[in-house]
């Protein structure tokens, strides 16, 4: 295939921002919450990758031709309920850089007409593959905001 429609390198990059923001934290801060209903930033990255994994489904559903609509799912539930905060950070990065290439791999065996295909999303719209690619990475930078912000509140409580 040619050109993609979607960049590719953007995309991939994520992870490597994600490593970047998270640098040599100590597992300690990773896991502090600013407030007890906000993420940590541990718990930020382990979103990434459940979002990562719906991306996936969705993707396939789309390729597939499937009529069904694409699911939305309750990250704070997900969050909660699989003990995010518990899990190993380095870990969850393993698993988003995983599911990047597994993806990626598949946008590259692309046929210019499966990069046309669509699917309805959650909330009754129309969605196309380049669309869901650009939102995710624009998602993932969204991430990477926060996870500044969470840095900052904590070097501000410990300074204190």
């Amino acid at each position: 295939m040619s050109q993609l429609p979607v960049n590719l390198e953007a995309y991939l990059h994520t992870h490597e921002q994600l490593r970047e923001a998270v640098g040599e934290w100590t597992d300690e801060q990773l896991k502090w919450k600013a407030a007890p209903e906000s993420w940590s930033v541990t718990e930020v990255i382990a979103h990434l990758v459940d979002h990562s994994v719906v991306i996936a489904f969705r993707l396939r559903e789309i390729l597939s031709g499937s009529s069904v609509r694409l699911p939305a799912f309750s990250q704070d539930a997900w969050i909660a309920g699989q003990r995010s905060n518990d899990g190993n950070v380095h870990d969850y990065l393993k698993l988003f850089q995983s599911l990047l290439e597994y993806n990626s791999g598949i946008f590259r065996r692309l046929t210019p007409e499966d990069w046309e295909k669509t699917g309805v999303n959650a909330k009754g719209d129309t969605v196309t593959l380049p669309q869901i690619v650009h939102s995710f990475t624009a998602h993932v930078q969204n991430h990477l905001e926060q996870i500044g912000r969470t840095k900052s509140a904590l070097t501000t409580e410990t300074a204190n």
